[in-house]
C-alpha cells in the first residue's frame, strides 16, 4: 500500500508515518508540505490513498482536492482542525471520501485508512441490489428509481444499501458507522449526519419525497419504503 500524506505539520506527518507502518510494515509512505507538489505527487507516486490537510502554506487544501478530482479518483481523506459542519460538508461535497477532524484518535484514524483501501481494492462488477422501485449497482455506486439515474458516492452507497435492507426498522448511528468504517468513533455521528444529508437530497431529486429518509433523534434513521 502507498500512502501519500499532503500535511505542513512534521510531528503530524511523523505520528502518521508510524501509526501506518506499525499497522502495515509494508506501507510505503510519502509526503509533503505543500499543496502543489503533493498534487505532482498524486500523478507520480500514485497513491492507492492520500491523507489531505486543508490549511497548507501554498494552496488551500480544497484547491488540491478540487485539481486531484480533475484526473484521479484516489481516495482522499481530509484531516483538519476545521470542525464546522459547513466545512465538513464542503468537502465531502467536493468529493473527498472522508473528513477527520484534528485532534483524532489513532485507531479511528486506521480503521477509516483500511475501510477506504479495502473499498478501493473492491472488482468492479454489476452486482444489483433491487428492492421496492429502487435498483443499486453495489460497485459502480449508481442507484435508479424507475428509470431515473442518481450517482452515488461509494459512502453514500453503503449507507443507501444498509437503509434499504432494513426498510421501514430503525438504522443505528453505531450500525451505519460499523458499516463505513468497521467500528463506531467518537465524532462519526457529526459525519454520517453529512452523509445522510446529501444523499436525502439526491433521493428527493428522483423521488420527489423528501420523506423517504426519516431522523430518529439521537438513535439513527429509518428509510419509508412501500412495496
Amino acid at each position: 500500500m502507498k500512502v501519500l500524506i499532503i500535511e505542513d505539520d512534521e510531528n503530524i506527518v511523523e505520528s502518521l508515518a508510524l501509526s501506518l507502518r506499525m499497522r502495515w510494515p509494508d506501507v510505503v509512505v510519502s509526503s509533503t508540505g505543500m499543496g502543489e507538489e503533493g498534487l505532482q505527487l498524486v500523478e507520480t507516486f500514485s497513491p492507492d490513498i492520500v491523507i489531505l490537510d486543508l490549511g497548507l502554506p501554498d494552496i488551500n487544501g480544497f484547491e488540491v482536492l478540487r485539481q486531484v478530482r480533475l484526473f484521479s479518483d484516489v481516495p482522499i481523506i481530509i484531516l483538519s482542525v476545521l470542525g464546522d459542519e459547513d466545512d465538513i460538508v464542503r468537502g465531502l461535497e467536493m468529493d473527498a471520501d472522508d473528513y477527520i477532524v484534528k485532534p483524532f484518535k489513532k485507531m479511528e484514524f486506521l480503521a477509516r485508512v483500511k475501510s477506504l483501501v479495502r473499498r478501493k481494492n473492491v472488482p468492479v462488477d454489476l452486482t444489483v441490489y433491487e428492492r421496492g422501485s429502487y435498483k443499486v449497482f453495489l460497485s459502480l455506486h449508481h442507484l435508479y428509481y424507475n428509470e431515473n439515474k442518481v450517482t452515488l458516492t461509494k459512502s453514500e452507497c453503503l449507507i443507501f444499501y444498509k437503509l434499504i435492507q432494513n426498510a421501514n426498522s430503525v438504522v443505528t448511528y453505531s450500525s451505519i458507522a460499523r458499516e463505513l468504517w468497521g467500528d463506531d468513533y467518537p465524532g462519526s455521528i457529526e459525519a454520517i449526519r453529512v452523509y445522510v444529508q446529501r444523499l436525502r437530497k439526491k433521493i428527493e431529486t428522483v423521488t420527489g419525497n423528501n420523506a423517504v429518509i426519516e431522523t430518529k433523534s439521537n438513535v439513527g434513521y429509518i428509510f419509508n419504503l412501500q412495496e
